[in-house]
């Protein structure tokens, strides 16, 4: 039987034994699942402010946990080996929730604080989030989310219980820019929103040169940041060639930097990275 999928925007229409755009859900039997439950490709215990997080707990370690599968299309993915890939090809180990959680909490004695989920699309798996982050959460640690917030707000609901921060792409300002990556801004806005509400929120725009680099579309943004609270952070990241976009050079720094005084016109956290 032919099922719908309604984690994300796409809502993908499924046939049994297929797999939707993310790849990392299918029709299983006639039921939607999260076939990367549990499936690792990335581990590694990151300081905080890679993810990055520079307003919560700053100076701490924290357990960076990764599967494979995406909702997005971004032509300029920085992790394009395992957004991208599906399970035939992501080199993934499985790890269950008991076992990242045990992993966690043997790493507090180096630092660690918790779990960061990370790397891909977490939300495309959002199952495994919630049943990991609930455990660790019983261990007195915390839970991060790294995510672009193309999901439903059912999903967010579920999660926010046990989440205490999370960095949000906001890919750009544009409707526009939005449907070229397969996503969409009113959407990742209200995910943005309703998360701002529920935990500490940062957020991230990668200036890409001809796509997002308009300094009205930046006013536009951080206006619109302001109006959800001015001391939300943002970061404004620098391009690096990448994936299937190697037809322009990296981002001018001095491009990054106009585009940040422009934001710190409405804000009062306002961060610069790959400069």
């Amino acid at each position: 039987m032919k099922e719908t999928c309604r984690v994300c925007i796409h809502h993908c229409s499924l046939e049994p034994g297929q797999t939707g755009l993310c790849r990392a859900r299918k029709n299983e039997n006639g039921q939607i699942v999260c076939s990367n439950y549990g499936q690792v490709t990335s581990l590694a215990l990151d300081p905080i402010e890679k993810k990055p997080l520079h307003r919560y707990r700053p100076g701490s370690l924290i357990l960076s946990v990764g599967s494979y599968g995406c909702n997005l299309r971004c032509s300029f993915c920085q992790n394009h080996e395992i957004s991208m890939a599906g399970a035939e090809d992501a080199g993934a180990v499985y790890i269950s929730p008991e076992a990242l959680a045990g992993k966690a909490q043997e790493y507090k004695a180096a630092g660690n604080i918790g779990a960061a989920f990370t790397y891909n699309e977490p939300l495309v798996g959002w199952e495994y989030v919630r049943d990991s982050a609930r455990l660790i959460k019983e261990l007195g640690m915390d839970n991060v989310m790294v995510t672009n917030g193309t999901a439903s707000l059912e999903v967010l609901d579920e999660l926010l219980p046990y989440i205490d921060a999370m960095n949000i792409d906001l890919k750009a300002f544009r409707e526009e820019t939005y449907r070229k990556l397969g996503g969409d801004l009113e959407t990742v806005k209200a995910f943005i929103a309703r998360a701002a509400a529920g935990c500490h929120v940062e957020l991230t725009t990668l200036v890409v040169p001809e796509l997002n680099d308009g300094e009205e579309e930046m006013k536009e943004e951080a206006r619109w940041i302001a109006s959800l609270g001015k001391g939300i952070p943002l970061h404004v990241t620098r391009f690096f060639p990448r994936y299937h976009m190697t037809d322009r050079d990296a981002t001018e720094v001095r491009r990054v930097y106009r585009l940040a005084d422009a934001a710190k016109m409405h804000l009062e956290h306002v961060f610069v990275g790959n400069c």
